[in-house]
């Protein structure tokens, strides 16, 4: 007996619930129906806000991610952002020269960094520099270039340049998105590249984001996995998502 549109419907969603996505063509053979009908199911979830349709396939939520200001992503998921935040001072050691890249993640670990011995800090981050510059027990550098207003951050050529003159032992890095097979993204190509250039001068890679960027996508591609050392996040980390993480070697660290 075929299921009428809203037992399909209802199943469709408890797929996705328990899978992460669902294909097309599975749906077409498993209720028999043709991939037309599927097609028209999956758009009218979609008009709902109960999925998001992409290649013959659907999941959860739009993978997009769009640009806001520093001022109001400051204010998203707050407390999460704190214990990531103290939680990377942790791993700091005596002499240790770092980048601290632009973002909330990364201006918060700022407002909650005790230096160490003999720390020197770089940043693209103006909020991060002005943070640091207050403590007199860290040499801050600040990269130079264009101003990015929406994230109080410098990108271009100009601190890309710079970059290429120094060597650190860490990159503090903040992203907009990290998806499983795409990699690290940010929202903007020119902070993008320059994201790049720090990973090249860094000899660990550690990422700050909360759970909420995973599974998200930017419009400029940071780098793949296989580049990251470390990744500091909440406890709201889908266990399946840390588990997929661990195994491409990467140290996940729940705060």
């Amino acid at each position: 007996m075929l299921l009428n549109i809203a037992e399909r419907h209802k199943l469709i969603l408890k797929k996705l619930e328990n899978d992460g996505f669902v294909e097309v063509a599975d749906l077409s053979q498993e209720f028999g129906v043709s991939l037309v009908t599927i097609r028209k199911d999956l758009k009218a979830l979609e008009e709902k806000n109960l999925l998001f349709r992409s290649h013959g396939r659907a999941i959860p939520s739009n993978p997009y991610t769009t640009e806001h200001h520093v001022n109001i992503k400051e204010k998203i998921n707050k407390k999460e952002k704190t214990r990531i935040a103290i939680a990377a001072g942790l791993i700091l050691k005596p002499n240790d020269s770092i980048i601290i890249a632009s973002g909330t993640s990364v201006i918060e670990f700022a407002k909650h960094l005790k230096p160490v011995e003999g720390l020197t800090v770089l940043t693209a981050s103006l909020n991060t520099a002005l943070i640091l510059a207050e403590n007199p027990n860290i040499d801050v550098i600040q990269l130079g270039g264009i101003v990015r207003r929406s994230s109080s951050s410098v990108i271009g050529p100009t601190s890309e340049k710079m970059l290429k003159e120094f060597t650190f032992t860490k990159l503090f890095l903040g992203v907009d998105g990290i998806d499983i097979d795409f990699g690290l993204t940010t929202t903007n190509s020119m902070e993008a590249s320059l994201n790049k250039e720090m990973i090249k001068a860094a000899q660990k890679i550690i990422v700050l984001a909360d759970s909420s960027k995973f599974g998200k996508k930017g419009f400029g591609k940071i780098c793949g996995l296989e580049d990251v050392d470390q990744i500091i996040t909440d406890k709201k980390l889908d266990h399946k998502i840390k588990e997929k993480l661990e195994e491409l070697g990467i140290d996940v660290t729940l705060a």
